[in-house]
């Protein structure tokens, strides 16, 4: 029994790795704060890599994160400060070697 709840959730964790894109909370229902498009032009053997920083003006707490691969992609998106119960976020963006960026990213209270 032990086994099948470990295998279970060890493949959940590598579903989600290959997913292409992050999504944090429970957006359903709640006010879009903050939206943006991150994109970067390809450039052959290299990987891009954007970082997107917002901090709640008037010190709201994030309810959910939204960030969408538009070009359905490899590319990696994740949250390396902050986030969903923080009033900031930080997300950091890596295309595939040699691929382009494009996102678009909502956070919600």
């Amino acid at each position: 029994m032990k086994v099948q709840v470990v295998l279970i959730v060890f493949l959940s964790m590598v579903w989600l790795v290959k997913c292409e894109h992050l999504i944090l909370g429970d957006a359903n229902k709640k006010t879009l704060i903050h939206h943006t498009v991150a994109q970067y032009h390809a450039i052959p053997f290299t990987k891009r890599v954007k970082e997107v920083f917002f901090s709640s003006p008037d010190q709201r707490v994030i309810n959910s994160i939204l960030v969408y691969d538009n070009l359905h992609s490899l590319a990696s998106a994740t949250v390396t400060a902050g986030g969903v119960g923080y009033t900031y976020v930080n997300i950091r963006m890596k295309s595939e070697r040699g691929k382009g960026l494009d996102y678009d990213i909502g956070i919600y209270y």
